[in-house]
C-alpha cells in the first residue's frame, strides 16, 4: 500500500503542468505552440519572459522535491524503523525496514519526473525532466543534486546549450551517487533518471551532432 501510494503520489504531484499554466496566466497563449514545444522552463524562456521562465525551473524542480519530502514525512508519522527491536511487547505493525524507508522516496521522486514527462492531462505529452530530476536529487541526497545544479551550470555557461548542459550533469549523477553514497538503489535510482532524460532529449542530441541546436535565450 505504502508503494502503490508513493506511485499514484508523485506521479500526480509531477504532472502538473507549471510551465503551460504559468505561460498561460501570462498571457502568451499554449507554450506547446512556442519554440519547441516542450512546457519546460527552456522553452518557456523563448517568450522572452526570464522571470516566468524561472518560476517554471523553481516549480518543476519544488515538484521532484515535494514528492520525495511528501514521501518522507508520511513514512515518518505513520511507521518506524524497526531494526533492531526485539522487545515481544513491541507492535510491530508499525514497523518498516530501513530498505524500506530508502526505497519508498526514491519511487515518489521517480514517479514524478514520470509524471512530468508524460502527464496524463496533457495526453502524455510533458517536458524533458531535467528540472523535476534536480528537485528529486537534491531532495534525496542534496550533495549530489547541488553537485549536479552546479555542473549544469557550469556547462551552460561555456557552451550556452541548456540539453547538452543537462545532459552532462545527468549523466554525470550515477557516478557521483556511486562514489558519494553507499546505495545501490540510489546509484540506480539516478541510472534510470539518466536513461529518462537521454530518451526526452533524443531530438536535441540529434541537432546538437548536426549543429543545428539553439543555445539558450535563442529562438528557435
Amino acid at each position: 500500500m505504502e508503494l502503490v501510494l508513493a506511485i499514484i503520489g508523485g506521479y500526480l504531484i509531477g504532472s502538473v503542468p507549471f510551465g503551460l499554466i504559468l505561460t498561460r496566466l501570462g498571457g502568451y497563449g499554449d507554450i506547446r505552440d512556442i519554440g519547441s514545444g516542450n512546457i519546460g522552463a527552456t522553452n518557456v524562456l523563448r517568450t522572452g519572459n526570464k522571470k516566468l521562465a524561472l518560476a517554471t525551473l523553481i516549480l518543476d524542480a519544488i515538484k521532484g522535491a515535494a514528492a520525495v519530502y511528501t514521501a518522507m514525512a508520511l513514512m515518518n508519522h505513520f511507521f518506524v524503523d524497526c531494526s533492531g527491536v526485539v522487545s515481544a511487547t513491541f507492535d510491530t505493525s508499525r514497523c518498516l525496514s530501513p530498505f524500506t524507508f530508502e526505497v519508498i522516496p526514491l519511487v515518489a521522486g521517480l514517479f514524478a519526473i514520470l509524471g512530468h514527462l508524460f502527464p496524463v492531462w496533457l495526453k502524455f505529452k510533458g517536458g524533458k525532466g531535467v528540472a523535476t530530476s534536480f528537485g528529486t536529487l537534491i531532495a534525496l541526497h542534496p550533495l549530489v543534486g547541488i553537485a549536479s545544479c552546479g555542473l549544469w551550470l557550469m556547462t551552460a555557461l561555456i557552451t550556452r546549450y541548456s540539453s547538452l548542459s543537462a545532459l552532462v550533469a545527468i549523466a554525470a549523477a550515477p557516478a557521483m551517487a556511486h562514489f558519494l553514497y553507499e546505495s545501490n538503489e540510489f546509484t540506480a535510482a539516478c541510472g534510470l533518471i539518466a536513461t529518462l532524460v537521454f530518451i526526452k532529449h533524443r531530438e536535441n542530441i540529434r541537432r546538437l551532432v548536426k549543429g543545428q541546436e539553439p543555445k539558450i535565450g535563442q529562438k528557435k
